[in-house]
């Protein structure tokens, strides 16, 4: 089960698809100002154990350039973002990538291919 922070920039209408799917949604604006930047809802979902599930590729520069290892990003890369259209592709995608969601990772989707990169980004090999 995942523990989904969804941005402003998705329909709330993913609440209750992910809640029927057994994970655990929240809406950002239900838990905080909708007019915040990106870094306060990257904040809200660390300190809160979430993931962030978003449209917005904002928060993979952000990870990058903090070097943080929290909180994971699911970002889902299509042109129709609304439930209906990618449902089966973000459902599959939470499921096939649990365990690196849960350690920590930026997870990258669209109809074609997901890319997983664990955190922080900028690690030293």
């Amino acid at each position: 089960m995942a523990r989904l922070l969804v941005d402003m920039n998705l329909s709330p209408g993913w609440i209750l698809l992910l809640l029927a799917a057994g994970h655990e949604a929240v809406h950002w604006s239900e838990v905080g100002d909708p007019r915040a930047p990106d870094t306060a809802l990257m904040q809200w979902a660390m300190a809160n154990g979430y993931t962030v599930f978003t449209h917005d590729l904002d928060f993979g520069t952000m990870l990058a350039l903090s070097g943080a290892d929290g909180p994971s990003v699911l970002q889902v890369r299509c042109l129709n973002v609304m439930p209906e259209a990618i449902a089966p592709l973000v459902l599959s995608v939470i499921r096939s990538y649990e365990a690196e969601i849960e350690q920590g990772a930026l997870v990258v989707a669209d109809e074609r291919r997901q890319r997983v990169r664990i955190l922080p980004l900028n690690r030293q090999t």
